[in-house]
């Protein structure tokens, strides 16, 4: 068997290509965003290695953690056009997606986009607004386009949706179908900050002075360049066997209603990719997929009539079960 043959079959031996460091850009856009949401470096590397990876972003969690700030910080990190909507129980699908509106020296209809027309989406406590208005985010998070008074409308490139949402346990608050929920690549808890995080926190500037003071480190072009790069990243005839034994092990498993579906498995490779480019490799490797899997299972697994949900992790159960080919 030749060298390349082997190392292609066998995750464990290094890629035969060096690792070169990531874009100098990236790793300002991650000081600069942990420079904001302290002590919680892992939950923005995932957010980055989701955008990286054209995914959209689920971030879960009570509220006053960070969650709208960390969102902020993204979008203005990485210099892309964003708008914030503000989802409430009485916004509609045209309060997002924009109407027709008669003009009267023209005599005419002319239509005057929503908000979901820029580059990031900032959908903030989506879960308050109701299944009519969630929905109006379907078409746009799969296709990139959406279909407005009869005409199907290209959104801006690249695309991401960023939502918050509150524990759907919380009064006012409408949980999203699987169907939406599949469409986010990864979902993050962010948590309550360590103590010595929280000390800096309290110590430190406003956090909505220092938002205001950020700087976008790459353009649109250079960033989009970038997810370019990380979609090149190896992987190996091995790791796709290792991806493909979680995918059908979550679907055996009778503790859960329905497995991974197969945009779940496209999505645990390009985030496994992304990661491994923020690891600065041009190889993924079976520990990529293991630090992206908790957050791409976490808002797609659940559990069967009669089976209560297990204290520990789902994914750490998951990669227990499953062994490296």
């Amino acid at each position: 068997m030749s060298p390349t043959r082997e190392m292609d079959q066998n995750p464990a031996i290094a890629h035969p290509t060096p690792p070169r460091p990531m874009h100098p850009a990236l790793t300002r856009a991650l000081d600069q965003i942990n420079g904001i949401v302290l002590g919680k470096d892992t939950q923005v590397r995932l957010c980055l290695a989701c955008l990286l990876a054209r995914g959209h972003l689920l971030i879960e969690d009570v509220p006053g953690v960070g969650k709208t700030t960390l969102a902020h910080a993204l979008a203005r990190t990485l210099g892309l056009d964003f708008h914030r909507i503000q989802f409430t129980s009485d916004l509609l699908p045209a309060d997002i997606l924009g109407a027709a509106v008669y003009d009267r020296e023209s005599g005419q209809f002319s239509f005057h986009p929503g908000p979901i027309f820029a580059q990031v989406i900032l959908a903030d406590e989506i879960n308050r607004a109701s299944p009519k208005a969630q929905s109006a985010l379907l078409e746009a998070m799969e296709e990139g386009q959406v279909s407005v008074e009869g005409e199907t409308r290209p959104l801006p490139a690249p695309f991401f949706v960023i939502a918050t949402q509150n524990p759907g346990d919380q009064i006012g608050a409408f949980p999203l179908p699987e169907s939406q929920l599949d469409r986010f690549l990864l979902r993050i808890r962010l948590g309550f900050p360590e103590r010595q995080a929280e000390r800096a926190l309290l110590r430190g500037e406003d956090r909505r002075d220092l938002l205001a003071q950020l700087a976008p480190m790459l353009t649109p072009g250079e960033f989009v360049e970038q997810q370019r790069v990380a979609r090149a990243v190896h992987v190996s005839d091995a790791l796709l066997d290792y991806l493909q034994a979680l995918i059908a092990a979550s679907r055996a498993d009778s503790r859960f209603v329905a497995g991974l579906s197969p945009r779940a498995g496209l999505g645990l490779l390009r985030a496994s990719q992304a990661w491994a480019y923020l690891e600065g490799r041009d190889f993924a490797q079976p520990e990529d997929v293991q630090a992206v899997l908790p957050a791409l299972v976490a808002h797609r697994l659940f559990p069967a009539v009669g089976v209560s949900r297990p204290g520990e992790d789902w994914a750490a159960r998951i990669l227990l079960e499953v062994a490296i080919p």
